[in-house]
């Protein structure tokens, strides 16, 4: 007998998959999540749960914190998670401290076991003889704008742009002799400046307190044609989204100005960026990256 993942099962799910204390199956005929008391799973009437234990769940807890970019909270849920006793229940406390990061974890969690639950009900339904269905994750991307404003790029921006950009270089081009890195720098900032003159646009990206979170910069250079002239979140910003959802607020404004492509020619892109590249379905043209709108 099959059974249909609906949004309530798939919370039922988790709920129980959080319990390590009881055992569960799913009922099939009735598409709910049941306690075992001497039932069987059978496959067919009776399910086992997606096979998940306390290391899956420490696991997941640690790629959160890895990727968080409040550095009090981080640095306490990190201790937590090197106590060894106690773990789940003292990052719960702590996080009840910092109610923004409690929400965006309630959010990361959602979203990776929602992942994970569909990839094991995918693996049934290929056993069924069924198509595998296709699960779009939660969008954190009001969380984002909940966290964080966005707001267009002001010429007075640049000398604060500029120099997160160049504490950037030195970051992580390291591995570079001291010369090369900065003849990148100013390779990069004569471009920056001398589009800056020509009247870039830009979409800036601040915290609540209003430090400096990210950037992107671009000019028209055809009708069609636009060149990003600057794309930088700092480190400590990282991993939130914000990258993508500078380029998709890019997208939108030069699609509503009618550009067709968009390209990063012959600039020194950091490998932290690539990813974000190629997901954002830009690829390698020449010695630089393009995508078309």
């Amino acid at each position: 007998m099959t059974f249909a993942l609906t949004d309530q099962l798939i919370d039922s799910i988790q709920t129980a998959m959080d319990n390590q204390e009881q055992q569960f199956l799913i009922d099939a005929a009735g598409e709910c999540v049941v306690e075992q008391n001497g039932l069987k799973a059978d496959d067919e009437n009776y399910y086992r749960l997606p096979a998940w234990n306390s290391t899956e769940g420490y696991n997941l807890r640690q790629t959160f914190v890895n990727r968080l970019y409040s550095p009090f909270a981080k640095e306490e849920l990190q201790s937590v998670l090197h106590s060894g006793r106690g773990v789940f229940k003292n990052f719960r406390n702590v996080l009840k401290k910092y109610p923004e990061v409690e929400k965006r974890w309630h959010v990361f969690k959602n979203r990776e076991m929602g992942v994970f639950i569909n990839r094991w009900y995918n693996s049934l339904r290929e056993i069924w003889g069924l198509e595998k269905l296709t699960y779009v994750p939660e969008s954190d991307e009001d969380l984002i704008h909940d966290d964080f404003s966005f707001r267009d790029y002001k010429k007075e921006d640049s000398n604060l742009i500029c120099s997160y950009i160049h504490a950037g270089f030195i970051e992580e081009q390291n591995d570079l002799e001291e010369e090369l890195q900065s003849a990148f720098y100013e390779m990069w900032l004569d471009q920056f400046l001398i589009a800056d003159v020509k009247n870039q646009k830009g979409i800036s990206c601040h915290s609540l307190t209003d430090d400096f979170a990210g950037c992107i910069t671009y000019l028209p250079v055809q009708e069609k044609v636009c060149v990003i002239t600057s794309l930088f979140v700092p480190e400590s910003y990282r991993g939130l989204g914000i990258g993508t959802e500078l380029l998709s607020m890019c997208f939108s404004n030069l699609k509503s100005d009618g550009i067709k492509w968009v390209t990063l020619p012959q600039i020194i892109i950091p490998e932290n960026l690539l990813p974000l590249l190629t997901g954002m379905g830009f690829e390698k043209t020449g010695t630089g990256y393009s995508v078309r709108l």
